[in-house]
């Protein structure tokens, strides 16, 4: 009795623990069965890596600036291959490497070892020839490298990235986050030895493109700017040089550049101050006389100067206590009116202008006109430049400051100040980056203009421009006239400070100019480093630059018109010109009897002109041809 009452106990007990056990089962198969899977798999697997999309840039247009292209790379699995060396002397013949040291490599105790540098990136080509090895455990990961169809183009501004995709200067660091994507993956299941296991099928995992970022950037305008900055520094053996075109209304940057350029893919070669330094934020000088544009503007708002019937006499050079500041001309331009002051661009004129205005009023337009602080632009690198501090503007200091010297400012900063003078006022933060989206286009953040203040009245902005067109007209910056637009403008001449001491013969000569004169839409300021092999002056060198560029870049903003434009006043030395006058309509023969001298061609056996080149009203000079077409 005692005995079946074991039994039936141990029975029990048994059907109890068979029943755990088939609950466990059960727990484990059906219930658990995902996860446990999932965590055999990840100690099986071995993952190839496919390089993340990197999201691409563009410029405003949607044209490409940066984008990517296909560049495999080797991974090699030992455990799958018993002859290394082989493999490795065989592969080492197509990577062009030393066969020993990539032996090294993939003989190491690892699971799978990435091929690199060696067999990172490497060409379509290489990659197929490859894979006519049929190498045991050598598989090709999908990657990318950076691809630059317009080759130097903008090199300093979007940066480059570094051997692991990463963004390592300018636009390409400054938004890495935001570009960067998450790579596709292979996944391959092996036991631990690295053998592939059959009853397990390999994966894929899909990652996701970087967004992409488009830029404020005309790639045509950039075209212009960098073919003229880049003659410049060849044709005057400069150190460097530098160049903004900006839209004065909204704050858009359309074109920025530096030089000397480099290659993004080919950054290695190059000099680290070149690819870690975009001038025109990061390089701070003294402005010279372009900073005149600012005191003008601020004289003008405090009413302390009237331009047509104030005069003031310049014998060549102003005291301020026992200091002789003088004008670039030695002899002075004696009795002016205030407009000759800002067209001849003299020094002690604008010395009297910033006394009138006093050195608190001075100071707070200054302050006003965004210098002393960074702009915002989001450009990587912008420095803030140098002002006197309140108990270091003494009257010398006030009078210096007032035509452009002793104080350091970035050409960002000039850039943003003049074109809060002459748009109605108003100070707008320059910005580079227009909208950024994602691989399917929809967008996630855009930027547009951002108003801060405004610093002076449309009024005073509107004699501004008035007085800045007659400097292009009659001026000093007569060079950057162009014939057909009506143009504004500033040059500037600035002596290199070394060491804190002026260094003799060594400027910075700038021009700041603007179109349409009246309703300005192009601000390009322009500014030579060190030139050689001419007169050192703003006027000379940089003026006519601008107002090449000035010249192609308006038709692309949708600038044609010259109605209103000032005519260019003759001096002696200049070729003389006239108008061409509108033949259409005429006949030979009243073209003859009215007694025109100019030289013309006639093309057609017609009586009538049909039309001609250049067209009426064209500046042409007394040695061009007319040319005109008959029926």
């Amino acid at each position: 009795m005692q005995s079946k009452k074991r039994l039936r106990a141990v029975f029990v007990i048994f059907l109890i623990c068979l029943g755990m056990v088939v609950a466990k089962l059960f727990h484990v198969q059906i219930i658990d069965h995902e996860l446990l899977k999932g965590r055999a798999e990840a100690n099986w697997d071995r993952e190839i890596p496919f390089g993340g999309v990197r999201g691409d840039i563009v410029d405003r247009n949607g044209d490409l600036i940066v984008g990517n292209r296909l560049a495999p790379t080797l991974y090699f699995m030992p455990s799958q291959n018993r002859e290394v060396k082989s493999a490795a002397t065989a592969l080492a013949s197509i990577l062009n490497v030393d066969a020993a040291k990539l032996e090294e490599k993939m003989a190491k105790r690892e699971v799978m070892v990435k091929i690199a540098p060696e067999g990172k990136n490497i060409t379509k080509e290489q990659a197929d020839e490859i894979a006519l090895l049929q190498i045991d455990g050598l598989y090709t990961g999908v990657d990318f490298a950076r691809h630059y169809p317009n080759g130097e183009l903008l090199s300093r501004l979007v940066g480059f990235t570094g051997y692991d995709g990463n963004g390592l200067a300018g636009i390409e660091y400054a938004y890495d986050e935001i570009l960067k994507g998450t790579g596709d993956r292979i996944r391959l299941y092996t036991d631990a030895k690295g053998i592939p296991l059959p009853h397990v099928d390999d994966g894929f995992k899909t990652g996701d493109k970087g967004a992409s970022v488009e830029l404020t950037i005309d790639l045509r305008m950039q075209e212009i700017v960098e073919r003229e900055m880049l003659q410049a520094m060849e044709k005057y053996d400069a150190t460097q040089a530098l160049a903004i075109v900006m839209n004065p209304k909204t704050g858009e940057l359309l074109s920025i550049a530096s030089a000397p350029t480099f290659h993004p893919a080919e950054y290695q070669n190059v000099d680290p101050s070149i690819y870690n330094r975009n001038l025109p934020v990061w390089m701070t000088f003294e402005p010279g006389s372009t900073f005149k544009i600012l005191t003008l503007a601020a004289g003008l708002e405090e009413k302390v100067i009237d331009l047509h019937k104030e005069h003031f006499y310049d014998p060549g050079y102003v005291m301020i206590g026992k200091a002789r500041l003088r004008c670039w001309k030695r002899e002075g331009h004696k009795d002016q009116t205030f407009l000759e002051v800002v067209e001849n661009s003299c020094n002690p004129g604008f010395v009297e202008i910033g006394q009138r205005l006093g050195p608190k009023k001075l100071s707070k337009y200054i302050k006003d006109f965004g210098f002393g602080e960074s702009t915002g632009s989001g450009i990587a690198g912008e420095s803030k430049g140098i002002l006197f501090s309140e108990k270091n503007f003494g009257p010398v200091e006030q009078a210096t400051t007032a035509f452009g010297q002793g104080i350091s400012v970035t050409p960002i900063q000039q850039v943003q100040a003049v074109a809060a003078a002459i748009n109605g006022g108003y100070l707008y933060r320059p910005y580079i980056v227009k909208e950024i989206t994602d691989d399917k286009g929809k967008t996630l953040q855009s930027f547009g203009p951002e108003m801060q203040r405004q610093v002076i009245s449309e009024e005073t902005s509107k004699q501004v421009r008035e007085a800045l067109e007659s400097v292009v007209a009659n001026g000093s910056g007569r060079n950057a006239f162009t014939d057909g637009l009506r143009v504004g403008g500033k040059t500037g001449t600035a002596q290199k400070v070394v060491d804190g001491v002026y260094k003799d013969g060594d400027y910075i000569v700038s021009f700041i100019g603007f179109a349409p004169a009246d309703d300005p839409e192009l601000l390009v300021y322009i500014a030579i480093d060190s030139p050689k092999n001419s007169i050192q002056f703003g006027g000379v060198i940089a003026a006519p630059i601008v107002g090449r560029i000035i010249e192609e870049i308006a038709p692309l903003a949708g600038i044609t018109s010259r109605e209103g434009q000032i005519e260019k006043e003759y001096r002696w030395g200049d070729s003389l010109t006239h108008r061409v006058p509108d033949l259409t309509g005429m006949t030979k023969g009243k073209i003859t009897s009215q007694l025109y001298t100019y030289r013309i061609e006639w093309h057609g056996s017609g009586e009538q002109v049909k039309y001609q080149l250049p067209v009426a009203e064209t500046l042409i000079t007394v040695d061009d041809v007319i040319h005109v077409y008959t029926e």
